[in-house]
């Protein structure tokens, strides 16, 4: 891929993990070619971006305020589109919800990266929603699969990483001499969770056994923490160790002060993320005692490369402390092997490397969301569609919108990675479906439904490339589409149409597919043995009604009856009627006009069950419905009855078929009632036994 422009997004830029990481990332990314822009609060760490090459944006996106929030996504939008911007990274809520609302009005990519445990509320939640949620440990991947839903195929483990270049590795001394003048250090922003008050406890044993020892606190207090850092240091007052305990505040080069220490402590009382100074303090060969909490255990196996201790113990931090303290065997061996784990799993070249994997696997595979909410023969009809998109894409995420009735016509689709089904027709529901297709961040619809609530639902949910035809409801909401005008062809050519707009060209091959779970398979045998059906017959279906809507598509019921005694007495043929629960006692009607005791199957079929039914039937005669559609699925030799439709426009692609259509001045009309019923009543019984004929001797 050529170069990218990359737009990170985080609160502020005044010290700690997040912004120094930010800024290690932006370096690299120019290194690399690539563009690298920063919008923040602002902050000391900005004139240090800027000196970098980087572009920096000023916005208050550390402000809750939800008109705020909006405001920013405003703006933010702009910043975007001037900078031709691909990829938006947001490393914290708010700056994520900004980047949320302003993703949709673009055609830039959303990544988030999770820094750490967020409280379970709906504010949260929008971490999750990025193309790729980025997780800087394994726990932290846990945490957000588990307590906020995020699927593991959207995230990707990236362990923070430190510039090796600024935390050069100090000397080891070679003298085993003990020095009492050690200096022990805990570094990070003051606040409880941290664990300062039980380093600074843990201080008095450490200064019994090395008087000359000392102490350094490196970080500051946020404005509304000063009253801890008051305790604080009334706590290091009330033990007498003003004079061996130094508060230094924030700290620009963290590299000399890691340098002068002897031990770094890491003391945090609740479950630490990662542990960037851990890592750090490898870099520069620390050695490090920290609390056996989160994603501190992923870097510090105990007793190898650093001393793990029990949270809020002061007892143990002492006493581990002390052992380095007093063994430069076990310091060396430590240090050692923590500088191994650094440079081969923690290095920022390998985190640059492996975030830049991510935006590139972002940006090259494609989330495409395909809708169809119905009917069922329609479905069956983009199987060929469904193919050749993902042929097109093989590596895109591919997703299916549609109403939960016809979801299993599809759940083996093996063209789909998901389904996304629409339950209801209430608008709450249709809106809570909007949001969770927006979550999952689709870069292009597919609209082969075409009508009023399709395109709503694209637009509402903040596609990028809307792809569809422009009709006269809301196809204006479409962004790609393609000009709509009466279908003259077939239905697969007429998609085909609208997909030459994604560089899909139309396959040779127009089979439809439907595909069939081997209990289906195992059903139909059953309810063909229990109906007395023997193997060495030919079965032949007969679908003998459309929708109750389409009256005129149907045959008279002493026809059917009248066709059916004949296929059984030329061909010992058993026959079978297929039909809706709604279509029963009509097929009753027809059988009570019979002597050959066919079976009834109307409504005792699931769809999929149905699909394997007619798989079986040697020849299916159908009327212009759905059935028609899986005939030509399931490779079914087929006789097709149409009246006031266009079989031009409807007529599934087959290779083994029949039609028989009276072309009178009067049709095709699309009329669901009419008086005359010229069309189907003109249809003989004559013709429709020798089309079966034909195929049968086939």
């Amino acid at each position: 891929m050529s170069s990218m422009k990359i737009l990170q997004i985080l609160p502020q830029l005044e010290s700690g993990g997040v912004e120094r990481g930010t800024i290690d990332l932006a370096r690299a990314l120019i290194s690399k070619g690539h563009k690298a822009i920063v919008v923040s609060a602002g902050g000391r760490l900005v004139e240090k971006l800027e000196n970098i090459g980087a572009i920096h944006y000023k916005l208050p996106v550390h402000k809750k305020s939800l008109f705020t929030v909006l405001w920013c996504a405003a703006k933010l939008v702009k910043i975007i589109n001037k900078e031709r911007v691909d990829i938006v990274h947001a490393r914290s809520r708010v700056p994520a919800w900004v980047s949320f609302f302003a993703i949709s009005h673009t055609k830039a990519t959303f990544i988030t990266t999770c820094h750490g445990y967020y409280s379970k509320h709906f504010f949260s939640k929008v971490m999750g929603w990025g193309k790729r949620v980025i997780v800087i440990s394994q726990i932290i991947g846990r945490y957000m699969a588990t307590d906020f839903h995020v699927p593991k195929e959207n995230m990707r483990l990236i362990y923070r990483g430190v510039d090796l270049n600024q935390f050069k590795r100090k000397k080891i001394a070679e003298s085993e001499t003990i020095n009492d003048k050690k200096i022990i250090g805990i570094i990070g922003r003051i606040a409880p969770l941290k664990g300062h008050i039980h380093f600074i406890k843990a201080l008095p044993g450490i200064f019994s056994e090395f008087p000359q020892a000392t102490a350094l606190i490196v970080g500051e207090a946020p404005s509304n923490r000063q009253d801890y850092l008051n305790e604080l240091k009334s706590l290091v007052s009330d033990l007498n160790l003003k004079h061996k305990v130094e508060f230094l505040g924030n700290v620009k080069n963290i590299p000399q002060i890691l340098e002068k220490l002897d031990v770094l402590v890491l003391a945090t009382t609740t479950e630490e993320a990662f542990g960037r100074v851990i890592i750090e303090a490898g870099a520069v060969g620390v050695p490090v005692v920290a609390t056996r909490v989160g994603g501190v255990v992923e870097i510090i196996d105990n007793g190898d490369n650093g001393l793990l201790v029990e949270p809020s113990n002061p007892y143990e931090i002492s006493q581990a402390v002390l052992r380095f303290l007093k063994d430069s065997k076990l310091t060396k061996s430590c240090v050692k092997s923590l500088y191994k784990k650094v440079v081969e799993n923690f290095s920022l070249e390998s985190m640059v490397l492996k975030t830049i994997d991510v935006y590139k696997e972002s940006l090259d595979k494609k989330r495409i969301l395909i809708i169809k909410l119905g009917a069922l023969g329609d479905v069956i009809l983009i199987s060929v569609a469904l193919k050749a998109i993902r042929a097109k894409f093989p590596d895109a995420y591919i997703s299916l919108l549609i109403k939960s009735e016809f979801k299993s016509i599809v759940q083996r689709c093996p063209y789909l990675d998901n389904l996304i089904v629409l339950k209801k027709n209430g608008w709450a529901h249709i809106f809570k479906q909007v949001f969770k297709i927006k979550k999952n961040d689709f870069d292009i619809s597919i609209d082969f439904q075409n009508n009023n609530l399709s395109h709503f639902i694209s637009f509402a949910a903040g596609i990028k490339q809307r792809f569809g035809f422009r009709n006269k409801k809301l196809g204006f909401l479409l962004n790609e589409a393609t000009a709509f005008t009466k279908p003259d062809c077939d239905p697969i050519t007429h998609q085909f149409k609208m997909l030459k707009r994604l560089d899909i060209v139309q396959p040779k091959d127009m089979c439809l597919e439907i595909w069939i779970a081997q209990r289906d398979k195992e059903q139909i045998d059953i309810f063909l043995k229990d109906n007395w059906f023997n193997e060495n017959q030919p079965l032949i279906g007969i679908n003998p009604f459309a929708s109750q809507r389409w009256e005129t598509k149907s045959w008279d019921i002493e026809s059917y009856a009248k066709l059916a005694d004949r296929l059984s007495n030329k061909y010992h043929a058993r026959i079978v009627f297929t039909g809706t629960a709604n279509d029963r006692m009509k097929i009753k009607q027809i059988i009570a006009l019979t002597s050959c005791k066919p079976i009834n199957a109307a409504g005792k079929t699931s769809i999929v069950e149905l699909a394997a039914l007619i798989k079986r039937c040697s020849v299916f005669v159908s009327v212009d419905s759905a059935p028609l559609h899986i005939s030509a699925a399931v490779n079914t030799p087929f006789v097709a009855l149409f009246g006031p439709t266009d079989p031009v426009r409807h007529l599934p692609y087959s290779e083994k078929f029949v039609l028989i259509w009276k072309d009178l001045e009067c049709g095709p009309c699309y009329s669901a009632k009419c008086f005359r019923k010229s069309c189907m009543r003109d249809i003989t019984i004559d013709e429709v036994f020798e089309a079966v004929c034909k195929l049968l001797n086939k």
